[in-house]
């Protein structure tokens, strides 16, 4: 059935519509029915997808404008998959904890056609459907701020917009120059990445383009010292807009890498290794710094967010499918735990509508459940063995470890860092007595709470201890990239940078 991942791209969207005429009383069930089915409907891809094949699947293309090679053509990888099975579970989430009480309805129709925009973005394989859903995702989510947020919402929207389509429109121009060269190149005009693949740009074409794309890939992410924008969207965004911000927005800047950058140029990807490098440390150290000095919890889990992407940075430039794969894996376990962790932060301001942390303590007397579930999320955060933040930040920085050992150990320091924040907001927060009045009288989790918690907190522990049945078969997509990198490399340093696995050589 390939018609899966347009089912998947149209459901919400359809549902969205029709949502319309659904009366105000009935639009929660209504979007988490959508949101469910929807989630269903990405585990059912899961099923159909075969784990040994690291190529494109369930593909679908259907020619849209023939003279320009521009068609609606989609499909999955082990590296897509995972990913857009998040945005949907993610999306079921955040409106099962939604908290909204003004226009509901709205809000809710809002997140089923941002989910349109991010199923779209992580299984186009035409550059510019790509770029259409990749654009489309900005309109809901300004709106979400704008329309939901704290008092400076309108300038965070605005910040938030205006990076993010500079920057795309600064990829946009490197796409068309890219279809321009694989129209010199063979006479035929296409924009289908597959084709892009077999195209072999010369190192100074490559160099130029592999900025124009990174400027619009690490304003997404957001890298240093593109990051500004970030914390302004967090810090005003309603608690499921920064869910959906945290756990699916950001990665598309670093599915971006590896779809885009690394296969396309892998020559001036090894050129700039360290450059990017330099840049994802300062992300790491930095921000980590910069989060420990923040006197608001959800300021503190916004720039825990931006340090963590560094290491997922780092992972992507490894060049290796050891730290490849770890960085996808890196994306999946940042999205769970840092979208948690925004659920939590907004189920105690929905309570005392106050995010400052020394307007809490002895929170652990008063809410044991929240208590657990906030510790557990937070080790996962700074990487606590056993648990699934360990896994992908493991691989990324063992993958990093061969290029630049030294890089590797500054790196590192992002789970000693973690730590000393993280468990500073919780002894902060959670441990003591209960110093003000108005703490004495809080409310554990209740049931709609829990019901968005609890499987986050399964998944986590789960893929801490088994990340086998993800982790294979980002494995053997990544391992099939490497190998796309390795052919297409020509500079002698590229091809003795990207590292095949002994299992991919022996493949070939």
């Amino acid at each position: 059935m390939n018609d899966i991942l347009s089912v998947l791209i149209f459901f919400p969207l359809i549902a969205g519509i029709l949502g319309l005429v659904v009366k105000e009383g009935s639009i929660r069930t209504y979007g988490i029915s959508v949101a469910a089915v929807e989630f269903l409907l990405s585990l059912w891809m899961w099923f159909q997808f075969d784990p040994t094949d690291g190529g494109m699947q369930l593909v679908k293309r259907i020619s849209v404008v023939p003279d320009f090679g521009i068609s609606y053509y989609i499909g999955v990888d082990g590296i897509s998959l995972f990913i857009v099975i998040m945005a949907t579970l993610m999306t079921l989430i955040g409106i099962i904890a939604l908290s909204v009480k003004e226009d509901i309805k709205n809000m809710i129709l809002t997140l089923l056609f941002l989910e349109v925009a991010m199923v779209g973005v992580f299984v186009s394989l035409d550059a510019v459907i790509f770029y259409l859903f990749w654009e489309f995702s900005l309109v809901p989510m300004l709106y979400i701020i704008g329309a939901w947020g704290g008092e400076k919402r309108l300038y965070a929207a605005v910040k938030f917009f205006l990076y993010t389509f500079a920057g795309s429109l600064v990829m946009l121009v490197g796409m068309l120059y890219v279809a321009y060269a694989y129209h010199r190149m063979t006479g035929i005009w296409s924009f289908a990445l597959t084709d892009w693949y077999t195209m072999l740009l010369p190192l100074s074409e490559q160099k130029w383009l592999f900025w124009a794309f990174f400027l619009g890939f690490a304003i997404k992410v957001p890298m240093f010292p593109f990051h500004t924008w970030l914390p302004y969207a967090h810090g005003q965004a309603p608690t499921v807009g920064s869910v959906i911000l945290a756990a699916v927005l950001l990665k598309m800047g670093t599915y971006g890498f590896v779809r885009f950058s690394l296969p396309m140029f892998p020559d001036a990807s090894v050129m700039y290794i360290i450059p990017v490098a330099i840049l994802s440390l300062i992300m790491i150290v930095y921000t980590a710094m910069v989060a420990y000095a923040q006197k608001d919890m959800k300021q503190v889990v916004a720039y825990s967010s931006i340090s963590h992407m560094g290491v997922i940075m780092l992972g992507i430039f490894a060049m290796n499918a050891e730290g490849i794969s770890g960085s996808v894996f890196f994306m999946l376990s940042h999205g769970i735990v840092s979208g948690a962790l925004f659920l939590l932060v907004g189920v105690i301001y929905d309570r005392r509508h106050t995010k400052m942390i020394s307007d809490f303590g002895g929170l652990a007397s008063v809410m044991p459940n929240y208590a657990l579930i906030f510790g557990v999320m937070l080790m996962a955060s700074v990487g606590l063995p056993l648990t699934m933040g360990f896994v992908g930040e493991y691989l990324s920085l063992a993958g990093f470890f061969k290029i630049s050992p030294a890089m590797t150990a500054i790196g590192g320091t992002s789970i000693i860092l973690g730590a000393v924040y993280m468990l500073s907001l919780y002894k902060r927060s959670f441990f003591g007595p209960v110093t003000h009045a108005a703490n004495k009288t809080l409310t554990d989790l209740d049931a709609k709470e829990l019901t968005a918690l609890v499987p986050l907190v399964a998944i986590v522990i789960w893929l801490g201890v088994y990340p086998r049945p993800i982790l294979g078969p980002i494995d053997t997509s990544v391992k099939a990239l490497t190998v796309l990198m390795h052919e297409k490399a020509k500079t002698p340093e590229a091809k003795a940078t990207i590292i095949l696995s002994k299992s991919t050589k022996e493949a070939q």
